[in-house]
């Protein structure tokens, strides 16, 4: 390394300045040598992938008297500035990136200074490599040229020289592929890269370009070959033209062409342009077909023939097609032909009427042609469908359902002859017409398979209903329709025959109350008998021509405080809302006492009348009986209504309690009721005591031993009269309203069952035991349960005040008590014991 000292003019001087008054020594740095990280940077070396900021060196120095030393860095003019120094601690940082490729030594002035003197030094900073670069081919592209008869089992390359070959044992073939195309990969040593093996490789394509060389025969093109030789041929005329191509298209070499055989001095060939004549006229001609070996030779620049190939040619002298086909009638050509027929023959008929006759005066395959219809598809088929030379032609039916009349009145086909393998395709057309006939082959059928219709139920006889609608397609009288109707549902009603319009009996009623849903079938049917059905549903409307009734007009009705009393009415019309019943009191005396529930019916006092005191101060009428005019109107459209009058007994509940109180206050308003339950009652009690007695006979008739009649009157319970025990039927004035219903007697088997007790009966005293009369009335013994007393009833226009009759019962008892007393003294008289 070379030491360079600079002595600046401001340097001398201040040494001249420090050596009069003092000596003043020098810093220098300290040579730690090449491997040292602190010094002078003497010797340095630094790899060129060290990262741009890296802390690399570190320069030391000292000043002999001690002072503090700063450090700097400086460059020669025009070179690049690669590091940055600390100038107190001399850390040394790379600041610009290091490439060996470019620069592989870099010059630094390094400098010491203490203050007044100042010691500069050249170094050079070595830049060792860093496989940072990629192997980088030249002289691309590479391109060589390679014969195709050379060995070669593709290619192989020297790993070392970059050489590349052929392998051995394959043959190269420019026919097959005229170039390949070789990737070569140049790789590198390897090396350290930022503290990493790397390994770098590039690549590049060689094109190997196939040479072609004279190794392949010559090829015929558009093999087989075929010609024809025509009726007006002329001789000397060209047939066809073979061609032939050289093998090896790199470098072809000339054709040469020569007919082997099958000539028969008839035809020849132009040696270089391969085209084939013929050089007797058509009519000298022996054969109709000629096969012909042609040969293709390569003829080398020398003038050598090396290799050949082979091909054959074939052919035909034909007729010439000048004569298009032609169909003839029963007169000779005809282009038109007709005929008349029924529709819908059966599949398989022929068209006999029809004589059609198809000619194709060439000869051979010229004469050969193809007959089709053409017109609507797959209703006939023509027979034959190939030809050669004449045939008759037959038309057959295939489709029988198409030939229908209603669809088509007339069929038109055109009959089309055209060649099958001449190149003019000559063709010919003739029409055929068929004219249909018509049958009766459709039946009536409805517009619709249901009808449903709507008629209001007071309609007059003779409405029209609905009308319905059939169409036959037929024609003339078999398409004539007739409408009739039948069914279990068809008796109110009519139907015009012709017209299909549906209209009711002229006496007919209709009531949607009495049979709202009709149904039945209607029937057309042509001339021929042929018919269809359809069937008609019928929904009769109803009509608010019913008015809510009550069953009776007038009636009383005993409302016990508390539970309301119902009233009902029926409206007979059949559908909502004309059956649908409102409830609503037109008048009351007084007024703003009671409330009706418009829906049901029911009658309840206003909320503020809880007791008959209430009732009491509203109205002087003691009895407590008031009338009410009810209405009842229905929902429709216009609304009837029913007035009745209805009057009231209102009452407090009993404070007795039991079914004998519950049974009081139903039959209050049906005495008769009363009286049947009753009767039966006593006629139990009298077939009761007849049975006991009959047993006591018996008992002593058997046993011979007679009780004395004292005795047994003693021992007998007698039971009370049954005036007696209806002595709870008789009502008293009571002081105040909760003593209105005091009961003499707890009469628990007794039940009414319209809550009321308005049956007054009025004791009998009893003179003896009275047996009850027989039963003229069924005893109920089916009493419903107790339940609380409600008034349920309907009203009818009459109020009929109907009083139960007394039947007066004491002279059957006595009779009765007579009869007894008479056979007990007998009794007594025959077996010596006095009577009573």
């Amino acid at each position: 390394m070379k030491h360079v000292r600079h002595f600046t003019p401001s340097l001398f001087l201040g040494l001249v300045h420090v050596c009069l008054v003092q000596a003043n020594y020098a810093p220098y740095f300290f040579d730690n040598g090449a491997r040292s990280s602190n010094g002078n940077m003497a010797l340095l070396s630094l790899s060129e992938d060290t990262p741009v900021g890296t802390h690399v060196y570190t320069l030391n120095g000292t000043d002999p008297e001690g002072d503090p030393v700063t450090y700097g860095l400086a460059y020669e003019a025009g070179s690049r500035r690669y590091f940055s120094v600390d100038e107190n601690l001399g850390n040394v940082t790379l600041i610009e990136e290091l490439d060996r490729e470019k620069e592989d030594e870099i010059e630094v002035i390094v400098s010491i200074s203490d203050g007044l003197s100042t010691v500069s030094e050249k170094v050079r900073i070595l830049v060792t490599d860093a496989n940072d670069e990629s192997p980088e081919f030249i002289n691309t592209p590479y391109i060589v040229q390679v014969p195709e008869n050379i060995h070669a089992n593709k290619f192989t390359i020297d790993r070392h020289s970059g050489v590349l070959r052929i392998k051995t044992g394959v043959t190269l073939d420019y026919e097959k592929s005229r170039t390949h195309f070789v990737v070569v990969v140049a790789k590198d040593g390897g090396g350290k890269l930022r503290g990493d093996n790397k390994v770098f490789s590039a690549t590049t394509t060689v094109t190997v370009n196939v040479e072609d060389v004279q190794d392949t025969p010559p090829m015929f093109i558009g093999t087989p070959y075929y010609g024809y030789v025509y009726e007006d041929t002329l001789a000397g005329s060209e047939v066809l033209t073979v061609v032939a191509l050289d093998g090896d298209r790199g470098k072809p070499n000339s054709i040469h062409y020569c007919i082997v055989n099958g000539s028969e001095g008839s035809f020849e060939i132009s040696n270089t342009t391969g085209a084939i004549s013929v050089i007797k006229s058509p009519n000298q001609l022996k054969k109709e077909v000629y096969e012909l070996k042609v040969q293709a030779s390569e003829v080398s620049e020398e003038g050598d023939t090396s290799v050949y190939a082979f091909a054959m040619v074939t052919i035909r002298v034909v007729d010439l097609n000048n004569h298009p086909p032609t169909f003839y009638g029963e007169n000779g050509p005809q282009n038109k032909f007709e005929l008349t027929m029924y529709e819908h023959p059966p599949e398989g008929e022929i068209l006999r009427g029809l004589k059609i006759t198809v000619n194709d005066s060439d000869q051979g395959a010229n004469a050969k042609f193809n007959l089709r219809l053409v017109g609507p598809g797959g209703i006939f088929r023509v027979v034959p469908q190939t030809v050669l030379n004449e045939a008759q032609v037959t038309i057959i039916v295939e489709n029988s359902a198409a030939i229908d009349y209603e669809k088509f009145k007339v069929l038109t086909f055109k009959l089309l002859a055209i060649e099958v393998n001449t190149p003019e395709k000559f063709s010919s057309t003739a029409d055929v017409v068929i004219h249909l006939l018509d049958t009766n082959d459709n039946v009536p059928k409805f517009s619709s398979d249901y009808y449903i219709a709507r008629i209001p139920e007071n309609s007059p006889g003779g409405s029209n209903v609905v009308a319905v609608t059939a169409t036959d397609p037929d024609s003339g009288l078999w398409g004539e329709i007739k409408y009739s109707i039948y069914g279990t549902g068809a008796d109110l009603f009519l139907i015009h025959p012709s017209t299909g319009i549906i209209y009711t009996q002229p006496w007919a009623v209709l009531d949607a109350e009495v049979n709202s849903k009709y149904n039945f079938y209607v029937k057309a049917e042509d001339t021929d008998g042929k018919y269809s059905l359809a069937e008609v549903f019928i929904t009769v409307l109803d009509v608010n021509d019913h008015s809510p009734e009550f069953n009776e007009n007038i009636q009383e009705k005993t409302m016990i405080i508390g539970s309301p009393v119902k009233i009902e009415a029926i409206d007979q019309d059949a559908e909502e809302p004309n059956n649908i019943v409102d409830y609503s009191i037109m008048q009351a005396d007084p007024a703003n006492v009671f409330d009706i529930d418009q829906s049901t019916g029911e009658i309840k006092l206003k909320s503020y009348i809880r007791s008959l005191d209430i009732i009491h101060n509203i109205t002087k009428n003691k009895d407590c009986i008031w009338s009410l005019v009810v209405q009842a109107k229905d929902r429709g459209s216009p609304s009837f209504s029913t007035t009745a009058v209805l009057k009231i007994d209102i009452t407090e509940e009993t404070l007795h309690k039991g079914p004998m109180a519950a049974f009081l206050m139903q039959t209050k308003d049906n005495p008769m009721k009363a009286l049947g339950v009753l009767a039966g009652v006593m006629g139990i009690m009298v077939l009761i005591t007849i049975m006991i007695s009959t047993a006591m006979f018996w008992r002593n008739k058997r046993s011979n031993k007679i009780m004395p009649v004292r005795r047994i009157i003693k021992k007998r319970q007698i039971p009370q009269s049954r005036a007696v025990r209806m002595e709870w039927l008789k009502f008293k004035r009571p002081s105040n309203a909760a003593e209105k219903f005091v009961v003499e007697e707890d009469a628990k088997s007794l039940h009414n069952e319209n809550s009321n007790n308005n049956i007054q009966v009025a004791p009998v005293p009893p003179t003896a035991p009275l047996p009850p009369p027989p039963p003229a009335l069924d005893p109920r013994s089916d009493a419903p349960v107790w339940r609380v007393p409600t008034v349920s009833g309907s009203l009818t226009p009459k109020y009929t005040n109907k009083q139960p009759k007394k039947k007066g019962h004491g002279s059957a008892h006595n009779a009765l008590v007579s009869e007894l007393k008479m056979k007990f003294e007998k009794r007594n008289a025959s077996i010596g014991e006095p009577h009573i």
